[in-house]
């Protein structure tokens, strides 16, 4: 007779955490140079402020796809992106994201021109879920990302 699978209440938590999460396609998004940082849904672009959501993304670890961006206007005041998406290999805790992918955002930071520069961020997904550009853009827009003062050159 087999024995059945004991009790594992962490292994359980987590998969409730991956859940809710899931289910309300959650974000979060990082703008600098303010240090704004906040939760969305990335498919309806609406603020999330529930505080088991927030206990869910920041207490287990998980597998991120993150998009970092770059917001720039041109000199006749049309804005811009430029991006790069990257999936850090491993489960990470939201708290330990900035460290894997420092490398990732002051490069791309550092390839845009310094005169269009208005603001840099990104958009870390707890799941492996890849973002086009124009979802990303709302997704920036809704964090208030184009109403920074420009970056100092």
């Amino acid at each position: 007779m087999k024995k059945r699978k004991p009790h594992n209440l962490r292994a359980r938590i987590e998969r409730s955490c991956r859940a809710i999460l899931s289910t309300n396609h959650v974000c979060v998004v990082n703008i600098d140079p303010c240090g704004h940082q906040q939760m969305f849904n990335w498919k309806s672009v609406k603020r999330i402020t529930s505080r088991q959501v927030l206990d869910a993304i920041f207490d287990v670890p998980h597998n991120w796809t993150i998009y970092i961006s770059c917001m720039c206007m041109r000199q006749d005041g049309s804005e811009y992106l430029k991006s790069v998406e990257i999936a850090p290999m491993g489960m990470y805790l939201a708290s330990h994201l900035t460290d894997s992918i420092e490398h990732y955002y002051t490069e791309l930071r550092d390839s845009c021109n310094a005169q269009h520069l208005v603001a840099y961020g990104w958009i870390a997904i707890p799941s492996a879920i890849s973002l086009d550009e124009a979802q990303a853009a709302k997704v920036f827009k809704a964090a208030g990302a184009w109403n920074q003062v420009k970056v100092a050159a």
